[in-house]
């Protein structure tokens, strides 16, 4: 069995005899118990019986980082990031020491690492920094050594030594710079869905799993709601060439490799449609057509570390401007807040309005660069559905639009079918 393992781990690689450095990442569901973790284990040790270099980055086990997160506002309502980031992390911690303790008992020398020992500096916000640089010496020190490395993913340290997290999965974007960083051969992603499908398949049952996917792609997808991976971490990928393989850790089907584009998926004209519920729409009607107007408000929500997706600007017959932008429900509140001092600045008549209740519904492919007539498909497998579309958004491989939340997974099971994503290409 750890033959096999090893061998399925490499496939993608044609089965390279050379030894290798391997990154693999796993997900709390991966690690969300003592079986699993003993399971991430034997896994780990085919690799390493082999011969290969292992890098493990782990994140923390199932449940723990909602866990932490309650504490923290049970102690206080609204905790300090610097300190949410300080005790998130121990999760990571627990994680990377019980799967070391694991490969010690199998008798593989294994080596417990943080992120600041990964040589990981980060930059930014607390509890959503980013990575601004990787030294990877001593972590290629320990490998040389024969020692198998489990790193805490998530997280690394600012200039001024302080922990900082790097966000809802940021784990995949410490296992791709730890990649980059150690030149790896091989980087896996390994969490508890056997890849990347066309659909979500717990919305869209007949939804099929793509054996390839370029980073474009999945950048988009992730950006607008599929829950794979981090869009930061396809990002880094993209930028330093690291390709890599999403797969499951709980079985040995091959994955989806995500790498660049190349001619043949140019054939492919729609490769997934995905949705994001909980989405809110801000208009603020009644601005002056002035230059200047816009920057006042985007630079409000800026200034209030705001996300903002769809935006859509109109000048009405009176010959006043209105500005409607899209974003997540939970920033709805914040947002009001940081509009409500700019908006008096704007005009006395300027107004905002809200709207809650509503889903994003996406196409992604690049394909669409060569094929025309996307839109209009996916528009006209909605109005079969009669389902209304609000707002439109484009980019050269994505459409997007809003639909009322309830009707979201109609939506989807529409376009998908529409697209004939069930089926592989010929």
């Amino acid at each position: 069995m750890e033959k096999i393992l090893a061998l399925n781990a490499l496939s993608w690689l044609d089965r390279n005899p050379q030894l290798m450095v391997i990154v693999q990442k796993y997900g709390g569901t991966s690690v969300g118990s003592f079986d699993r973790i003993r399971n991430v284990a034997q896994r780990v040790k085919a690799l390493h019986d082999e011969g290969h270099s292992v890098a493990v980055v782990v994140s923390a086990m199932s449940g723990v980082t909602d866990k932490l997160i309650a504490m923290a506002h049970e102690m206080s309502p609204n905790p300090s990031e610097r300190e949410l980031d300080v005790l998130v992390s121990t999760g990571e911690q627990q994680s990377i020491a019980l799967l070391a303790m694991a490969l010690q008992e199998s008798g593989v020398p294994a080596l417990s690492i943080t992120g600041r020992q990964a040589g990981v500096r980060t930059t930014g916000s607390h509890t959503r920094a980013r990575i601004d640089s990787l030294d990877g010496a001593q972590t290629r020190d320990l490998l040389e050594q024969g020692n198998v490395l489990i790193v805490a993913g998530f997280r690394g340290v600012n200039a001024n030594g302080h922990i900082q997290t790097l966000g809802r999965g940021g784990s995949d974007l410490s296992a791709i710079a730890i990649a980059s960083s150690l030149h790896a051969d091989v980087c896996q992603i390994l969490t508890d869905v056997d890849g990347v499908y066309t659909a979500d398949p717990r919305v869209v049952p007949d939804a099929r799993k793509l054996p390839e996917i370029s980073y474009d792609e999945l950048l988009e997808l992730a950006s607008v709601g599929t829950k794979v991976m981090q869009s930061r971490s396809v990002e880094f990928a993209k930028k330093f060439g690291v390709k890599f393989e999403v797969r499951s850790s709980l079985n040995n089907n091959p994955g989806t490799i995500v790498t660049e584009e190349h001619p043949n998926m140019e054939s492919v004209v729609i490769r997934g449609v995905s949705i994001e519920r909980s989405q809110a729409r801000v208009t603020i009607t009644s601005i002056p057509d002035q230059p200047g107007m816009s920057a006042k408000i985007l630079n409000a929500l800026a200034a209030g570390e705001i996300n903002i997706d769809m935006i859509v600007s109109n000048i009405a017959s009176d010959g006043l401007a209105r500005h409607s932008f899209t974003m997540h429900t939970s920033d709805l509140g914040r947002a009001q807040a940081a509009l409500q001092p700019v908006v008096s600045e704007l005009s006395p008549d300027a107004r905002v309005e809200t709207e809650a209740g509503i889903g994003k519904l996406s196409v992604v492919g690049i394909g669409m660069r060569s094929h025309s007539g996307v839109a209009a498909q996916m528009f006209q497998a909605l109005g079969d559905e009669g389902i209304n579309i609000g707002m439109i958004s484009t980019s050269e491989i994505k459409i997007s639009v809003t639909v009322p939340e309830a009707k979201i997974e109609d939506a989807a099971r529409a376009v998908h079918a529409s697209f004939n994503l069930d089926k592989a290409p010929m």
